[in-house]
């Protein structure tokens, strides 16, 4: 499978060592906004292609799919433009920062058909993985999901300390995982959504601090604190507080409410999230289904974080 790959930056990267570790998929030219930048990332992945229009390597002879790794803002009209190339697409979370934008990309992949897929990594990672498989099972009813998001960015930064050309958004962005794996998890919508924020910062634009509140149709509540204001430790932990058991989840690992490990290294085949994310996009094509975080399945995820944003901008 001949694939390209939009965005250079940290995550695209991530991507990049997922695909080697797969197999059968070749990257045909990575796109950037600074070619030279571009060309530097490329050569150390032996991709021969480096471009910063996405329409030139979508036209490359034998692309049948990319995968989005570009600023938020652009997600929505990039994720339609492979779509009307014809080319199958993941698009990193979020799909969107506004609800008409992801009603828009999901819209047209349903006229198209193709696989639209967006990157809820949440659902792949072993650990979520475990615990979703013993709800399913009937072993496990959530009754409660405490999620604390945090990180350390007070100023614009990416994953890797560098400076970035667009802003983050905890909203949309960053709860955009918890609110999709909440309603994935208890296996019921989410009836009632309740957010406040802290102040805007004043060269950012954003608010720095938020918390949200949800509860679903099958009476499971979660609270989740979000921060860029934290000063370690940094990253997301999930905790489920179930009928049977307490369970803490801080990406592909998990331990019990007494701090004890589970072993989830069987749980697929591999340890790596983002790597799971990719096998499950890459066999969709080549199965001709709906991937686990289709756009369709997603949705609903971005019509909550709609309604929260309305809510928070009422309260400006």
């Amino acid at each position: 499978m001949k694939i390209v790959l939009a965005g250079a930056g940290a995550f695209g990267q991530k991507h990049l060592d997922a695909i080697r570790t797969i197999g059968g998929v070749e990257v045909a030219a990575l796109v950037g906004r600074d070619l030279a930048a571009t060309r530097e990332v490329a050569r150390r992945y032996g991709i021969d292609g480096a471009t910063t229009d996405l329409g030139e390597a979508l036209a490359i002879p034998g692309v049948s799919a990319a995968i989005l790794c570009t600023p938020t803002q652009m997600h929505a009209a990039q994720a339609q433009q492979c779509l009307r190339a014809g080319k199958h697409v993941q698009v990193e979370i979020p799909l969107a920062d506004r609800w008409s934008d992801a009603e828009a990309v999901a819209r047209l992949q349903r006229e198209t058909g193709l696989v639209c897929m967006v990157g809820h990594t949440r659902r792949f990672n072993p650990s979520h993985q475990w615990i979703h498989r013993r709800v399913l099972a009937g072993e496990l009813r959530i009754l409660q999901m405490d999620v604390q998001t945090y990180f350390f960015r007070r100023k614009n930064i990416n994953a890797l300390g560098q400076p970035r050309s667009w802003t983050d958004h905890l909203l949309w962005h960053h709860a955009a995982h918890t609110v999709d794996l909440f309603a994935y998890q208890t296996g019921a919508p989410i009836e009632v959504a309740n957010a406040i924020q802290g102040p805007i910062h004043p060269t950012l634009q954003i608010a720095m601090d938020m918390s949200v509140q949800l509860r679903s149709q099958n009476g499971a509540i979660c609270t989740l604190s979000l921060s860029f204001n934290n000063d370690g430790p940094l990253g997301t932990f999930f905790r489920y507080i179930c009928d049977n058991g307490t369970y803490v989840a801080r990406y592909d690992d998990l331990v019990d409410g007494k701090d004890a490990k589970i072993d989830v290294s069987a749980v697929d085949v591999s340890m790596n999230g983002i790597e799971l994310q990719d096998r499950e996009f890459f066999a969709a094509i080549r199965e001709g289904r709906e991937p686990n975080a289709g756009v369709n399945q997603v949705l609903p995820c971005y019509r909550t974080l709609h309604d929260l944003d309305r809510q928070l901008t009422e309260r400006r």
